[in-house]
């Protein structure tokens, strides 16, 4: 039990003690709570501890009684309205409220309205419920207690009824769970083994400074983060160095492109975000305007810069455009390999190489070990489905596009597709995801991108309401999610448990996002 259930414990266990027969072997410790009106118990037993509602993150393809997923100490804990589950009508929880957290095919924790006390019962005073069968369902009842810690009648719920009931799947999806969680580690590298057979494509992540697109190659990309409240400041440092911030415990310079490029400033806001890029062993964070989006460009789309407007010296830092939409968008693509000559990007690499050279041995030698049992990260793009936060691995993405003001519908498609848009000459299906994982739909907005998967061959995007970010998700933090139903422990296998960031990411596995069924009619419509 953890620390907050003794004062209740001690209470109890100080008011029921009143004999020798709470010391025999017949006796069996309760914990009462209410629910509703009712007053209801549990075995202490299968009981792991009782702890605040926590916050949570939705699951889409859940039983409708699951709350959510929380973080509990590191590890994910669905979270079960007991409210739901027993029919009374919902109530938001409060400062009474609890999670029982039971333990019994796997920890789960149920809300109930107050948890009353822990109490010793002899076994003879634990009657059946036939009693009550014409007045109480009684499907989910195990026994009664009558006249125990101040009340007349205390029903005890058989939870594993209760989850039989509510996660009928649960007992059986492990093994598919597992043999899902391989899938999702081998979904990458199928792919890209997939599209390494198609023509030669270049990965970018585009970006918007001063209202011009530009884009960096994705395996320079090492993640991107917000911007801090807080960048000190680098003393006597060229104009295009902003400062430094502190990333997991290293420093990590940042420079300005808007100051590099000799655009007009602009103070960073909600939508700035800053593009750590790696070269040669180093880090810089590139401050811009926004990310857009990641791009899979063929590279019969790039063209080498033409050398009237290629410069030389410092700013020799974009050497291709690549042409889109019919030339109509034009992205430049910034060379790292050239951004590391520039003299402001030494010098903020200069700036932090002693202070980072300080870091103690240990602290060193320690990261190190760690790198060597967690294996290299896993990169994934984070988009939003409302406020919960889903990732996809890199190389399952074909493309980020934006959503067109009008989609073509296709009379009699799956009820989850939008319609059709042309993209580049080709039939795109177009899927709201938010419909396929029974979520409510929203009315469009410009936040809004389509994310294009190839699943068994078949290219299908779907709407998404906003992209986030490019992420590197440490190995070790990678775990199976709960078995909550079959649809859900296959689709979304995985979680991201990023406990230092207080951040969940359900891992989506795209090849699982269409059936049999659906794929031939993707395949039908993009024919």
């Amino acid at each position: 039990m953890s620390s907050e259930t003794n004062p209740e414990a001690s209470a109890v266990s100080s008011n029921g003690n009143n004999g020798a027969g709470l010391q025999s072997s017949d006796t069996r410790q309760y914990v009462t709570f209410m629910a509703g009106d009712e007053v209801f118990a549990v075995e202490m037993a299968p009981v792991q501890e009782i702890i605040r509602v926590p916050a949570v993150v939705r699951v889409p393809l859940s039983p409708p009684t699951l709350e959510g997923l929380a973080n509990l100490r590191g590890k994910v804990l669905p979270i079960v309205s007991l409210r739901r589950a027993l029919g009374f009508a919902e109530r938001e929880s409060d400062d009474t409220s609890r999670a029982v957290v039971i333990n019994l095919s796997q920890p789960m924790g149920f809300v109930v309205d107050r948890v009353a006390s822990v109490v010793g019962v002899d076994a003879s005073k634990i009657e059946g419920v036939e009693g009550i069968q014409g007045t109480v369902n009684t499907e989910l009842l195990s026994g009664l207690i009558k006249d125990v810690g101040g009340h007349a009648m205390v029903m005890v719920l058989n939870f594993e009824k209760l989850i039989a009931q509510e996660f009928s799947q649960l007992s059986n999806l492990h093994q598919r769970q597992n043999s899902a969680l391989q899938s999702g580690l081998d979904a990458g590298k199928n792919q890209g083994e997939a599209e390494r057979s198609s023509e030669e494509e270049l990965h970018l992540v585009s970006f918007a400074v001063a209202q011009q697109e530009y884009a960096i190659a994705i395996e320079d990309v090492q993640e991107i983060v917000q911007v801090p409240e807080q960048i000190v400041q680098v003393p006597h440092a060229q104009s295009h160095v902003l400062g430094v911030m502190t990333l997991r415990s290293r420093l990590l310079p940042l420079v300005s492109l808007r100051r590099m490029f000799a655009l007009p400033e602009q103070s960073a806001n909600e939508q700035s975000r800053i593009v750590v890029v790696s070269i040669r062993g180093a880090s810089v964070g590139i401050v811009v305007d926004n990310v857009n989006e990641v791009l899979r460009v063929p590279r019969r789309n790039v063209e080498t810069m033409p050398s009237l407007l290629a410069r030389d010296g410092d700013m020799a830092d974009i050497t291709d455009i690549c042409r889109l939409a019919e030339g109509k968008r034009l992205v430049s693509i910034v060379s790292t390999d050239n951004l590391f000559r520039h003299s402001s990007i030494k010098e903020a690499l200069s700036t932090v190489t002693a202070n980072n050279d300080a870091t103690s041995t240990a602290d060193h030698n320690r990261n190190d070990a760690q790198q060597s049992q967690t294996g290299d990260d896993e990169q994934v793009v984070v988009f939003r489905l409302g406020t919960e936060e889903f990732g996809v691995p890199i190389d399952s993405v074909q493309e980020i596009v934006r959503v067109p003001e009008t989609l073509t519908h296709v009379p009699k498609a799956p009820a989850a597709v939008e319609g059709v848009i042309n993209l580049r000459g080709t039939v795109l299906p177009v899927v709201d995801l938010r419909r396929r994982l029974g979520l409510p739909t929203v009315a469009r907005n410009d936040g809004q991108r389509i994310v294009v998967f190839l699943i068994r061959g078949v290219r299908t995007g779907f709407i998404v309401d906003a992209v986030a970010e490019v992420l590197k998700v440490p190995r070790h933090a990678i775990e199976p999610a709960p078995c909550l139903s079959s649809e859900q422990v296959t689709l979304l296998a995985r979680m991201a448990n990023l406990e230092k960031q207080k951040r969940m990411l359900q891992l989506i596995d795209p090849d699982h996002l269409l059936s049999s069924g659906d794929l031939t009619s993707m395949n039908n419509i993009a024919s």
